[in-house]
């Protein structure tokens, strides 16, 4: 019975980057000054996309909790489709800001959400966005869109051949360049719970999503959309990091 067999956990092992805990320790870091680069007029945001969202609606009325019994839902339901909403949380504030829903993930999606996001403070000096290294956070898009705002004339090569452009690691490089009006902040491979956004999506998740209904693809918009309204009236705060950087024991 101590060993207990009958009972499992899911663990991954990480892959191999050799400045894992130094880019935690930076994120870290970097969540330490938030507050410091807001006093300069600098926005600091944490983004993610949250794919597939399914809009289920159940295919007949689930029954109401009553003393001593729970609710009881419908087991079979109908599937209208699936949604993405790529979401910017404010780590100073703690605010959702300039949310986009879509059918897609594509790298245009997320360049105009970018875009988008700027435009929502045009006096912000400089932006600082906390985001994983998913192949659209380091797109060929994205490096031209953030030269073409920080006034950058240099050639930027040629996408798998030469220049900022060759690979991932030159954009991402180019992308994370403290000089530039936007900057992103990689976290690790699989180190997802660094980013804060990801807290504000497990709050979704059990206000909304888990035990929701949803009609349509736009019923399933409007009730996030609408919550994100009402979490940003009532609920927004910023979250109180703890983490240090320090190594995670096994």
């Amino acid at each position: 019975m101590d060993i207990k067999p009958h009972l499992s956990k899911y663990w991954l092992t990480s892959g191999q980057d050799p400045d894992k805990e130094e880019k935690i320790e930076a994120i870290c870091d970097f969540y330490k000054k938030v507050k410091e680069l807001n006093q300069q007029g600098e926005r600091t945001l944490s983004t993610d996309e949250m794919t597939g969202v399914q809009a289920l609606e159940r295919s007949h009325p689930g029954l109401p909790m009553l003393p001593g019994k729970i609710e009881r839902r419908e087991f079979e339901y109908i599937r209208h489709g699936t949604l993405c909403f790529t979401v910017n949380f404010d780590i100073f504030s703690g605010f959702i800001v300039s949310p986009t829903c879509g059918l897609h993930r594509k790298e245009e999606d997320f360049v105009m959400h970018i875009k988008n996001t700027v435009e929502t403070d045009k006096e912000a000096k400089k932006w600082h966005i906390v985001l994983d290294n998913l192949n659209t956070h380091i797109s060929e898009g994205l490096v031209r869109y953030v030269a073409a705002l920080s006034h950058v004339t240099d050639d930027l090569g040629v996408k798998g051949s030469s220049g900022i452009l060759k690979n991932k690691s030159s954009r991402a490089e180019f992308l994370s360049d403290p000089s530039h009006k936007i900057v992103f902040h990689y976290t690790p491979k699989h180190c997802s719970w660094l980013n804060q956004v990801e807290i504000w999506f497990s709050i979704l998740v059990r206000k909304v999503l888990r035990r929701g209904n949803f009609s349509s693809l736009e019923d399933l918009r409007e009730k996030v959309l609408s919550f994100i309204d009402y979490f940003n009236e009532t609920m927004a705060k910023p979250f109180k990091w703890t983490y240090q950087g320090k190594p995670m024991a096994i």
